[in-house]
Formats: structure tokens, sequence, C-alpha cells
């Protein structure tokens, strides 16, 4: 049985995503199985529409996860992360620790070596000029809200906050992506790799290329028959190892990452020259695709004593 286990602090948002009939109703329906958005809204007799947003509030919360599923065409289905949720009303001060969280747009990258097809978009047009990497060195990348490019990778540095003597007991990062195809295809691998502070700590294999029914926030200018979407993607390092939606992808800990030796955290994504699967990645920022925010960094640390 999997449990999600919850200080009263973390219920809230929990809450928030539960309080709702037919967010309740999609939860009870998901415990039999997978399903996709069409057959959520006819068990539940309301809108498409309607049952897409409802999905998405529960992704966001972490409840449930949403796969392009090879075969089904552009239909996203939903399978239910947990069995259970304890909420912990006793607070315990032995387990003291703070969280610092931050948020950088997709265009804030330090470092980049990419290789075509590639491009910026913001949300008003194109950045420069498609498909020629200096593109990605123009003053305007700040405002992208679509990256994407077919191999190499792409660096980011995150503000290290924790203070110094604090132990870290863990990180945690997400952001929406998938692969790059010609236009769009929902059945085009790719394996999308991710390291921190230079250290590889797994990939995670993106299905497809998605586009044909438009992002919830992709502007209308951006034709449909163009990437519209992706995956949100959570990553989580921990003393334990490193894990993608709750699944271990390796076994580099929190303390391999040796954050404290950095004024910084370096996340780096990006598709190697020689993995299995070279069909490329988007990144999206929070006026595209689906869900409205761009590379988002949580770091749990436990303070000095």
């Amino acid at each position: 049985m999997r449990t999600l286990q919850l200080t009263l602090q973390e219920a809230i948002e929990i809450c928030k995503a539960l309080a709702n009939e037919h967010r309740m109703e999609m939860i009870r329906s998901l415990t039999g199985g997978p399903k996709n958005v069409n057959e959520l809204s006819e068990l539940l007799n309301i809108p498409f529409s309607s049952a897409a947003v409802n999905v998405r509030k529960l992704e966001e919360a972490g409840l449930i996860t949403t796969e392009i599923v090879p075969g089904r065409g552009s239909q996203k289905v939903s399978s239910k992360r947990y069995d259970r949720i304890i909420i912990d009303l006793e607070e315990k001060e032995a387990a003291k620790e703070d969280v610092l969280t931050f948020e950088l747009g997709i265009g804030e990258y330090v470092q980049c070596e990419i290789e075509p097809t590639c491009g910026l978009l913001s949300d008003k047009g194109i950045i420069h000029i498609l498909d020629d990497p200096r593109s990605f060195y123009e003053p305007e990348r700040k405002n992208a809200q679509l990256i994407w490019f077919r191999t190499g990778y792409i660096e980011y540095h995150f503000p290290n906050r924790v203070p110094y003597g604090a132990k870290v007991e863990e990180l945690n990062f997400s952001v929406e992506l998938c692969s790059e195809a010609p236009y769009h295809n929902f059945d085009w691998p790719s394996d999308i790799t991710c390291w921190i502070n230079g250290k590889e700590i797994g990939y995670w294999t993106s299905p497809g290329d998605f586009g044909g029914e438009r992002g919830f926030l992709t502007p209308g200018w951006w034709e449909t028959h163009n990437t519209q979407y992706g995956v949100l993607k959570y990553w989580k390092i921990n003393h334990e190892g490193s894990f993608i939606d709750g699944m271990k992808i390796s076994s580099v800990t929190i303390d391999d990452l040796k954050l404290q030796e950095k004024p910084f955290i370096s996340l780096k994504l990006g598709v190697k020259k020689d993995a299995k699967n070279q069909g490329g990645i988007n990144l999206f920022g929070s006026k595209f695709g689906n869900y409205e925010q761009g590379l988002l960094m949580k770091i749990q640390y436990a303070a000095a004593d």
C-alpha cells in the first residue's frame, strides 16, 4: 500500500485539492486503474474541459500522475499515486526542518551546449532565429517560455541559501517537459538526463512530443501542429537515492551532491549524444504548456543544533 505521510503544514495544498466533489470522485475511480480524461468526463458526467482542469489540479498536488500512452493517440492517461494519506496532527519538535523554495524561468540558464533542431519562444513570438544555436545567447532569452534542442544540455544555477552547518535532507525539483520531434509525434522516445552539481542522477524516457491539441497556457499564435505541452515531472534526491515520480532511478544520494561546497546549486537537463533514445527535449515555462510554473526547486534541511 502506497502511503503519503504529511505534517499539518504539508497537508494544506493536498486538502485544497481534495476539497472538491469531482476531484474526490476522480481519485475513487482511479482506484480501479488508470483512466484518460474522456473516461473521467463520462464517469462524472461533466464536460471534457472541466475534467481536464480537475485532473490538472490533482497533478499539481502530486496526487496523480499523467502520462501519454503510445498507441492511444493524444489521450493522457492518469493514475493514482497513493492509496492512503496520513496527516500527523502532532508536531514533533525533534524533527524540525526548514524548506527553501526557488523558481527560475526557463530562460534564466547560465550555460548551454546544444545542437539543432533548436529554438526559443517567448509568449509573444520567436526569439531571434530557429535552428541556430546562436539564438540561445540573445539577451531576450530571459523571456523564453518554450525551449527545445535535439542533443546537448542546458544548465541553471539556483541560489544556495542553506545555512552553514545545516544538514540537507532532501532536494526536489519539477518542470514540464517532453521530447522534441518535427512538429509533434506522440511516439518519439527521448532519454532526458539530469545532473545536479555535475553529478548524473539518472534519466527519464519521455514517450513523445505532444501537440495537435492546444496546451492550456500555449498562446494562440503558436499553431497546434507544433509542440503544445509536456508532462510535469518530479525529481527527488534524499539519503536513500534519486527518484522520479517516486520511482528510484539511481543510488546517488543527497550527500553525493556536496551541496555545501558551492555558492549555488547547479541543475543540468539534456540529451546525451550516446543516449539510446536521442529524441531531444522541450522545456516549458509558466506561460506555455499545461502548468503555470518554470523550474521549481525545494531544499529541505535540518538546522544545526
